[in-house]
Parts: structure tokens; sequence; C-alpha cells
């Protein structure tokens, strides 16, 4: 039987945890009743309404993922060997590996990039991690071509031992735009430039903090949540720039009213396993500006305005200008419902 780690449940919605929960349940609705289990920690606040999956809530709370994962996941499914592990997150148990999306191997392609103690300890785990899904793992499910060439290239996996399922947009359908974010933040009523997403180093804020610098009149808001590793040091330079506005993490609401007027939705990454966002900026009508990096140009073909992410060199006004191939070829390409039966049907191969 499957058993999807729950514990995605329990935290901030960032693109893993958005991805687990539109696939859960929507895997929820095309399988049997209790032909799939989710497990989640006793503390855990909102989990949905599940129709079919049998809800094993588990009797100790959640207090630190690694816990959870190593200690509590891990003695659980000992205990209960009927089960066969389905894990979202970029994480692969010792003893009972399972089902396991690698989203990226960021960490073992940008070492550089983890520079402070803290940094180089969680990239060795994260490492550690990408290794044990390699070997271990029944199954690989990522998220682009590039990502599973990526892991065949560095671990020698075989191409049969991966899957692509791709991500979606389809949550954005059913958000209501909330413009009361233009209230507060006055400059915002102005022509802007925006960008969402964890202010880390690989989404490469560097690149549109020096393009400010350049350009007093382009504004740009800067959305996300400063993680408390591999934070980028540019942007503690953000108060001297009137340009740039950093409102903080927003809700979905007020994020999609952002996308929704914006000039150009802007996402200079360097390193991308697949890229959600311009594809919600996408659903929004927003015209998109990616860098020509990673997985970017699979994923958005001609739909994306193209820069590179190491060069600032370019006018963004001018770039708008090309012509670029309207969204709703990429747009219906990539939905959650297709993505669900994808995994749906390769979990059963190792239902018991």
């Amino acid at each position: 039987m499957i058993l999807i780690n729950g514990d995605f449940l329990c935290r901030r919605i960032t693109g893993i945890e958005r991805y687990a929960r539109e696939i859960s349940i929507r895997i929820d609705k095309i399988c049997k009743p209790h032909e799939i289990a989710i497990l989640v920690p006793k503390n855990t606040a909102n989990v949905p309404e599940y129709v079919n999956f049998k809800i094993i809530r588990h009797k100790k709370n959640i207090k630190s993922h690694f816990f959870w994962q190593m200690f509590t996941l891990q003695y659980f499914l000992m205990k209960n060997p009927e089960f066969t592990i389905l894990e979202f997150g970029n994480t692969c148990l010792p003893f009972t590996p399972g089902i396991v999306f690698l989203h990226d191997i960021y960490c073992k392609l940008y070492p550089n990039d983890f520079l402070s103690l803290r940094d180089r300890i969680i990239r060795l785990y994260n490492c550690w991690q990408y290794y044990l899904i390699a070997k271990k793992s029944l199954h690989i499910i990522t998220v682009s071509q590039f990502t599973k060439d990526e892991i065949m290239k560095i671990y020698k996996v075989p191409s049969e031992k991966i899957s692509i399922v791709y991500s979606s947009w389809n949550h954005f359908k059913d958000i209501t735009a909330d413009y009361s974010v233009f209230n507060s933040i006055p400059l915002i009523k102005q022509s802007y430039y925006f960008s969402l997403g964890s202010l880390s180093k690989r989404k490469n804020l560097k690149w549109i903090i020096e393009y400010a610098k350049m350009h007093k009149d382009s504004i740009f808001v800067l959305s996300g949540e400063s993680l408390p590793t591999v934070k980028e040091k540019e942007l503690d330079k953000l108060s001297n720039l009137h340009n740039l506005i950093f409102p903080g993490y927003l809700d979905d609401s007020k994020t999609k009213a952002l996308m929704e007027k914006c000039k150009a939705f802007i996402l200079p990454s360097y390193y991308e396993g697949f890229g959600l966002t311009p594809l919600e900026a996408l659903s929004c009508g927003a015209q998109i500006i990616i860098a020509n990096s990673a997985s970017l140009p699979e994923i958005y073909g001609n739909t994306a305005h193209y820069i590179d992410a190491f060069n600032t060199n370019i006018d963004l006004d001018e770039l708008l200008k090309e012509t670029v191939s309207k969204p709703d070829e990429i747009l219906a390409k990539y939905s959650y419902e297709t993505s669900a039966e994808n995994i749906y049907n390769k979990v059963k191969e190792f239902s018991c």
C-alpha cells in the first residue's frame, strides 16, 4: 500500500509544498477508497478533506522536519512494512526507501553558493539525500527533462528509473486578486517589473539589483521570504535603491494582483528544476522575462523573453517589444490533473 508522507501539510507553502498539496488532492479524487494512505503529524492544523485517502494521524507532533523524517517516519515504516512511502520533498529514508521526488540537485551542482558553516552542513545533508535517492529509491520522479538528464549524468541513474511529471498553474484559477496591495505600497501604482521567489542566491536577484542601479527609472517589486541559508549578500543593499521595492512574503491573492498589473514578470535564476512562478504569471496575462538557463527554455519555449543570467547589459523595455508566442499551448500542457494521473499510474506499480 502506498503511504504519502504528509509533513508538507505542516510547512509554509512554497514551490514543493504547493506541488505536493495540489497533486495529492487530485490523486485522492482518482484513486480507489483507502487504496492510498497519508500519514500526518498529530499537530497538523489543516488536513484537506480527502475523499479516498486513508488518513493516518500520527500520535506524535512534528517539531523538526528532520527528526520527523529520519526518526518518526522511519520507525513507523519499519513497524508497518506493508507501506511503500511516497516522498514529495527531495528526501529519502536510508532503511525504508520508496518512491521519491527529486525536484533538482542544486546543492550538488553549485557548491560555491554554500559558504558559511551552516550552509555547508545543509549542502552536505542535501547531497547525501540526493545520493540516497539515486542509489536506493524504488523510483525517482522529477519535474523536467533537464533535471532528469542532470540526475542521470551525475549519479549514473538509468533512464527507466526516472519519470518526468511537470508542475502546473491550475491553483491560480481559483484565487481572487486582492488589489488592496496597491494601497499599501504607493510606488507600485507606477509601472513596475515584478519578481517572486525565495531570496536565495540561485534566484539571482543580484541581476535585478545591478540592473536597477543602472536604470533608476525602472521600478522592481521583489516579493519573497529571505531564507536562513544561501542568502544573496546584495540584498543588504536594498535600502539604498529607491526603485526597488521589497514587500516581503505576500499571499496568493496579492501576488496575483501584482502579476496582473505588472509591466512584466522577471525571473533571472541561473538554476531552476522547473520554475513555477513564470507559469503563474502567464496565467495572469503577464509577459515573462526569464533567464536562458537550466530548465527554463525547456518549460517556456517561445512564450518568454530571454536574458543572460550573468549579463545586465540589456534594455528590458526594448526586449519586451520582441514578439513571443501566446501562452495558450503552454498553459494547456501543464495540468495538475494530467500530472496526478501520471503519478497515480506509476505508484500503482509499486503498491502491494
